[in-house]
């Protein structure tokens, strides 16, 4: 895979060359977009220690192997420890000799973002504010009592310009790399939060996944190999904005997550000023993508719709939602998502008998749904939320859930939608 602003090894070559990211004028929803070199490319001969193994498959690592003149066998073991053990350095890995261990820190690394930030919430959601290169993104740890649920972030801010999404409105950084994203993973799984506890992954976090096409999918792979993190492809979904062609490109995948896709409206109108990306891709155009988009037996895709007052929030809009979904035969479910606020977003919440109405709706009409309760609100965790802005205090501090919020925290009903 290439073009997503990663480098890879040239299976063959020993020469680690780069690909080319897109830079903040790259935009989905207009024209103009320029490339710029990730990386110079380097000369033959091993790579600097700059180049990180985490996030490169299990040939890729065959190959830096073979680079530093070590036996190929050595990558199935190293390949285990990166994704399987979650070994942070190479001193860990304690069935290779010492000899190699030094060779592979004199080569190599493993990246692991630094943790700028933990902010707590009263109902047990833990959010990362991480430091990587050319700027911060953010991750949101959300434990329950049978499962924990990592959302994870695949750029640094986002293109989209959704009006009701906080992250749309810090713009767009760069594209996160494969290492990056599942960097993410790995430091939640080591969080005591995590321990004996079975993982659901959400592409949710900053930005969108399909505008990242290339190094999402790869973070997938990654993440699902059994010989690797060993996550099952049941437990992990990709949610995007509506990007069709993205859409598209993954339903050829042999191997794909579950598929959820941000609708927020009924009209393209009302999408359009919502989400400029419809005016791109239009509903007729995603409902059609969504419609040919393959399913497991048992598998739904997902619609996520947020909900805001006096404008989506109607009976009205709930039958033309019911409509929509029967009129495309979409094997669909509709996950409601009561509007989170931030700063300048200007809009509201409708209010929740509203949206108990609204789901009724739906239920009558034969399409399932149901209200996400949305967890971390009071840290600035939950969807729509995230914009990587760091509390003050200093590098590495823990911040406790907010005063008060403990109570009101404790009336709400345990979210079983995320």
């Amino acid at each position: 895979m290439g073009g997503s602003g990663r480098s890879t090894f040239v299976p063959g070559s020993l020469v680690y060359t780069a690909t080319s990211m897109k830079t903040a004028s790259d935009s989905p929803v207009g024209d103009s977009s320029r490339e710029v070199p990730l990386r110079a490319t380097l000369p033959d001969g091993p790579p600097p220690p700059s180049l990180s193994l985490l996030g490169l498959t299990l040939e890729e690592i065959r190959e830096a192997v073979l680079a530093i003149g070590e036996p190929a066998y050595r990558a199935r073991q190293i390949y285990a420890w990166i994704y399987a053990k979650r070994a942070a350095s190479f001193d860990g890995m304690t069935n290779l000799p010492a000899a190699l261990r030094r060779r592979l820190s004199e080569a190599y690394r493993i990246f692991r973002p630094d943790v700028v930030r933990t902010e707590s919430s009263a109902d047990g959601t833990r959010k990362f504010l991480l430091a990587a290169p050319g700027g911060r993104i953010e991750s949101v740890l959300m434990p329950e009592e049978a499962r924990v649920t990592f959302c994870i972030s695949t750029q640094m801010g986002c293109a989209l310009d959704c009006r009701f999404c906080l992250t749309a409105q810090a713009g767009f950084g760069r594209h996160l790399d494969a290492g990056e994203i599942v960097s993410q993973v790995l430091l939640m799984l080591d969080d005591p939060a995590a321990a004996g506890h079975p993982a659901n992954i959400v592409f949710m976090g900053m930005g969108e996944p399909l505008h990242n096409y290339d190094e999402t999918v790869r973070a997938f792979r990654l993440l699902c190999d059994p010989s690797g993190a060993g996550i099952p492809r049941r437990r992990i979904t990709l949610s995007t904005a509506g990007m069709v062609p993205g859409i598209r490109r993954l339903a050829q995948e042999e191997i794909r997550p579950r598929l959820a896709i941000s609708l927020n409206a009924t009209t393209d109108g009302i999408r359009s000023r919502l989400m400029p990306i419809n005016r791109k891709y239009p509903l007729a155009d995603l409902l059609d993508a969504a419609a040919s988009f393959p399913l497991a037996p048992r598998e739904r895709l997902t619609f996520e719709y947020v909900m805001l007052d006096g404008i989506n929030a109607s009976p009205a809009d709930a039958k033309d939602l019911a409509t929509l979904v029967h009129r495309h035969r979409l094997r669909a479910k509709v996950n409601l998502i009561p509007f989170n606020p931030g700063a300048g977003l200007g809009y509201a919440s409708p209010p929740a008998e509203e949206i108990r109405r609204f789901r009724d709706a739906l239920l009558a009409a034969g399409v399932p749904c149901s209200v996400r309760q949305n967890r971390g609100r009071d840290i600035s965790a939950a969807c729509g939320q995230l914009a990587a802005l760091a509390p003050a205090g200093p590098p590495g501090e823990v911040l406790a859930p907010p005063e008060g919020a403990a109570a009101r925290a404790g009336r709400r009903r345990r979210d079983t939608d995320r």
